[in-house]
């Protein structure tokens, strides 16, 4: 049940909290290298206050981002304390818990065996054919897959990751998302300005798909004369490694505004790439989904395209974020944000919340207006609202 909608009538479903400002990378696309955090963080009651009242608003999926938000003491807490919300009239934890999932992840297996396996590659892709899948439950009247529990998600760089995958896991944590934007070492110390880090990403994608923190998305950022010769690479990492690989359309939400459509590395061309190595067939996708989505033609390994300048897909949108210091932003390109955390400090109860809560959304925008005339920069860039 969607309690939220715009005055668009997009029904607001999933809800994007930045626990933190801070980042221990200073990727290339994204932030200066010169600046640290601009904004504070809030307590971690606050932000599951924030949280509760939303899931009672129809919420059902909250992804925890940043800055970095495994910098956080306590998200390991946090997350298990999410994990207790149960979303607006779903069953309670004891009726379903054990028939929910999404597709299982992947067993353990060579693969696993680290970043010195050297198998050849025919070995490790039949290895992921026989990967197996269980299918979510599905609603006897809708055909809809049923949801018994909140789905609680993390965008990550990965660094810290593999201490944490399996205690996140067990604390509630549904899936992960790591941001990576080159499979090569010494390009990847180039692009986050972080000496050693790739092994350190590495070993957090393997540790998060050995906990099953399942679908295990790796999203990168391309940029025209920087990491485009990437995209053949990332196709034969998401088929060894048993990973969904996102390639996202560079966007202008960097922190030293250098944006220009030129740099941008369009669908279509990412397509035609992938295609020198071998094809892809489009699978279909949710209408609210970001990304397009397309398997190898031989089955093994998916890639996503979330297209937002070449094939903005602004019409049905379902998200809102609230910034690490407790602002609720209703779009990524927004020039203004909603102070709910001052609402809070004022002695506002939780009707009075979800009162201002509707008001916000009321205010969401229709469309971002990237690359036209009268386009303005959002009044905060990417590492500052929470990706």
């Amino acid at each position: 049940m969607v309690v939220l909608t715009d005055k668009f009538g997009r029904g607001i479903s999933d809800l994007r909290i930045s626990i933190t400002d801070r980042c221990n990378y200073k990727c290339v696309y994204c932030r200066t290298g010169n600046e640290g955090a601009l904004y504070g963080d809030l307590a971690f009651a606050d932000y599951l206050r924030m949280a509760r009242v939303l899931v009672g608003m129809g919420i059902t999926k909250v992804r925890l981002t940043g800055g970095e938000p495994l910098l956080r003491n306590g998200v390991v807490e946090f997350v298990r304390e999410l994990a207790k919300l149960r979303p607006q009239g779903l069953k309670p934890p004891s009726q379903s818990r054990d028939s929910s999932a999404a597709e299982a992840a992947p067993l353990q297996g060579p693969a696993d065996q680290g970043p010195t396996d050297q198998r050849p590659n025919d070995q490790r892709i039949n290895y992921m054919k026989q990967v197996p899948r269980r299918a979510a439950p599905r609603n006897n009247n809708t055909g809809e897959v049923a949801e018994d529990r909140l789905d609680i998600a993390l965008t990550t760089n990965g660094h810290l990751l593999a201490d944490l995958a399996q205690p996140l896991k067990d604390a509630g944590l549904t899936r992960v998302t790591v941001s990576m934007d080159a499979v090569d070492p010494d390009r990847f110390a180039r692009i986050t300005r972080v000496p050693g880090g790739y092994d350190h990403v590495l070993a957090g994608i393997r540790a998060a798909r050995r906990a099953g923190l399942w679908p295990l998305k790796v999203n990168c950022v391309l940029m025209r004369g920087f990491n485009e010769d990437q995209v053949i690479p990332f196709g034969m990492f998401a088929r060894e490694e048993g990973v969904v690989v996102r390639f996202i359309e560079f966007m202008p939400l960097e922190e030293d505004r250098v944006w220009s459509p030129e740099t941008v590395v369009r669908l279509e061309e990412i397509l035609a790439r992938m295609a020198e190595y071998r094809p892809l067939v489009e699978i279909p996708h949710a209408r609210s989904e970001t990304a397009r989505r397309y398997r190898f033609d031989d089955g093994v390994g998916e890639i996503g395209i979330i297209a937002p300048v070449s094939h903005p897909f602004c019409g049905h949108c379902s998200r809102i974020r609230i910034t690490s210091d407790g602002k609720i932003r209703t779009c990524l390109f927004s020039v203004w944000d909603h102070d709910l955390y001052a609402e809070m400090r004022r002695g506002a109860s939780d009707e009075e919340l979800a009162e201002f809560i509707r008001g916000v959304v009321m205010k969401k925008e229709e469309r971002h207006h990237i690359g036209e005339p009268d386009f303005v920069p959002a009044s905060r860039t990417m590492v500052h609202i929470g990706g």
